[in-house]
């Protein structure tokens, strides 16, 4: 008996020296993408594999390490017309990594260009080249010495005072309410220096489809729909302007969209989305503004990336403050813009009482990465579950889209005419 356990003992040591291998992750497919300012690699994966990218000169090439990952077919070639992509090539590298490598063009300038992946719901891995705009280099300013509490105080009253000087704009208290069924002459916006800018936001786009309806209704084409519809409104309304985030079936990485609303100094940001849920009975809009959580993680990486220590909070630097100093003007920035994201956010929701039902009957809260900006009030709006069959239809229904435009246009507009001026909680802040 005592060999027969002696035997099995060695025959487990045997098997634990067995190597165990990850599952492998299959490449499926390849395709490529163009934005205006943006090159993209679009791998269909089984998983996100463990990965690196890198660029090598002389010549020029993009290479891209993928460990234990397998190729099922012929990865598709670039366009001859393609812009920046010559060619790629696959190879191993060696046991359980193989080895992808663009052809460039031209010559890339890491200067100008940065380079990141994305792994889009583990399922796509996503390769960005993106242009920098020029002269965009962080120039880290000497930090001024503060002597005295009174410094300090001084400083934080000058900055409140122009955080809220950039959100308050001081508009007309009274306007006329326009419809779609009862259509009035735009009201004028009282006169100021620049026009509101409204950044509106379609969702998804491009290789990310979004929701699907039963009839196979994407929700990246619903949300461009009716983005240009709001856009159109807006840009009718004197003194007020849109811009569009994106313009065409084609994907902005989230981060990005929040930066083009930035570099358009947008004094809103409005997302646009169609909900889906298992249950194809659920219905109804509903609209979120950033949690408290998630302002807190997105104060943290602003104050912790030295990319950001260039950017403007209500007009005042930050790369020149200490850091607490810095850490209370960006609360402060932070503070203001949520109050009025949920202001606005209210009055959008109001006027969805009247096109049909509502999902959530108060504003909620949700840590979407493209409400993150700290000085631009964000809000987003799922306009009504694509999943619920009814509700699918009204969606692709161009007479509907405009009624769901014309709603968010209404509590855009009543926020900027009314309530900035009427309830002053962001004016507070100055001291």
């Amino acid at each position: 008996m005592g060999r027969y356990w002696k035997v099995l003992f060695v025959i487990g040591l045997q098997l634990l020296a067995v190597p165990v291998y990850a599952e492998q992750i299959n490449i499926s497919a390849l395709r490529y993408w163009n934005t205006p300012d943006q090159t993209q690699m679009l791998f269909d994966v089984t998983s996100a594999p463990e990965h690196r990218v890198f660029l090598m000169k002389n010549p020029s090439r993009l290479v891209i390490d993928m460990r234990n990952t397998n190729i099922k077919q012929a990865l598709s070639q670039p366009a001859p017309s393609h812009p920046l992509f010559s060619q790629v090539r696959v190879a191993p590298k060696n046991k359980n990594e193989i080895r992808i490598v663009v052809d460039l063009k031209k010559d890339i300038n890491p200067r100008n260009t940065s380079l990141r992946t994305n792994s889009m719901n583990g399922h796509r891995l996503v390769i960005e080249l993106l242009d920098k705009a020029p002269g965009t280099s962080v120039k880290v300013a000497k930090k001024p010495e503060i002597k005295t509490t009174e410094d300090k105080t001084t400083l934080v009253k000058t900055a409140s005072k122009a955080i809220a000087e950039k959100t308050v704009k001081g508009f007309q208290k009274t306007v006329t309410k326009n419809s779609v069924t009862n259509p009035v002459e735009p009201t004028k916006v009282a006169k100021r220096s620049k026009d509101i800018v409204v950044a509106v936001d379609a969702g998804h786009g491009g290789d990310d489809p979004g929701a699907h309806g039963q009839n196979g209704t994407e929700e990246k084409k619903v949300t461009l729909a009716i983005a240009k519809k709001l856009a159109d409104l807006i840009n009718k309304q004197p003194g007020m302007k849109a811009v569009l985030v994106r313009k065409g079936d084609y994907f902005v990485d989230l981060r990005k969209r929040m930066q083009i609303a930035r570099a358009a100094k947008a004094d809103l940001f409005i997302s646009i989305h169609a909900d889906a849920f298992q249950n194809s009975t659920v219905k109804g809009a509903s609209v979120f503004t950033l949690s408290n959580k998630g302002a807190t993680s997105e104060a943290a990486r602003w104050l912790a990336n030295s990319e950001n220590a260039s950017d403007l909070v209500g007009g005042v630097s930050l790369n020149d403050k200490e850091d607490v100093l810095a850490s209370v003007l960006l609360d402060l920035s932070q503070t203001a813009t949520q109050d009025a994201s949920v202001k606005v956010a209210r009055k959008v929701l109001k006027n969805f009482e009247d096109i049909g039902e509502l999902h959530y009957a108060s504003v909620q809260k949700a840590g979407f990465l493209v409400l993150k900006s700290p000085d631009v009030p964000s809000i987003l709006v799922e306009t009504a579950f694509i999943s619920n069959p009814s509700e699918e239809l009204k969606l692709v229904n161009t007479a509907h889209q405009l009624k769901i435009a014309d709603a968010i246009f209404n509590g855009v507009r009543s926020y900027f005419s009314k309530d900035i001026v009427a309830e002053s909680n962001v004016a507070a802040l100055e001291m």
